[in-house]
């Protein structure tokens, strides 16, 4: 194979994921946070589907500041994500089923493998812009308001 061969066959490698990767559709929805004295807005976009979940964010380059992703587990259970083939910096809020915050990983590191968890039980995940948790003050126990979770105890 000659060297230009060989620079057209990586480059088709690297290019693959992105090209290859057929469209998911999210249905979108309003989330609010209530943060101390302050409801935070945002409209996010539902994944529920293991495509959804599979694709979340990744390959998108730009997110406007009030949009999310919900990523709906259905249950409590340990959550793991990371951030493969994904461009944006990232906060992952951790939610619990009455829409509690569990935990806050923030700032995210693009591209990365490693695993970010939920460090116990957790219902959903929000993903927004890497430094929007702290921006606008979210802290564990904040309440999220969404139709997936329920009444607050």
């Amino acid at each position: 194979m000659t060297l230009k061969g060989l620079l057209i066959v990586i480059g088709l490698a690297i290019a693959a994921p992105a090209f290859g990767q057929p469209s998911v559709s999210f249905p979108q929805s309003q989330l609010s946070i209530q943060s101390g004295d302050y409801l935070h807005h945002f409209t996010v976009e539902i994944a529920t589907t293991p495509e959804q979940k599979g694709r979340g964010l990744m390959f998108r380059k730009v997110m406007d500041a009030d949009k999310g992703m919900l990523f709906d587990y259905g249950e409590l259970t340990d959550i793991t994500m990371w951030m493969k083939n994904t461009y944006l910096p990232l906060d992952m809020i951790f939610i619990d089923g009455g829409g509690r915050i569990v935990h806050i990983q923030e700032r995210t590191v693009p591209l990365s493998e490693a695993l970010i968890s939920s460090n116990g039980l957790a219902r959903a995940v929000l993903e927004l812009n890497g430094g929007v948790a702290s921006k606008v003050g979210l802290k564990k126990g904040d309440q999220v308001i969404h139709e997936i979770f329920s009444a607050a105890p």
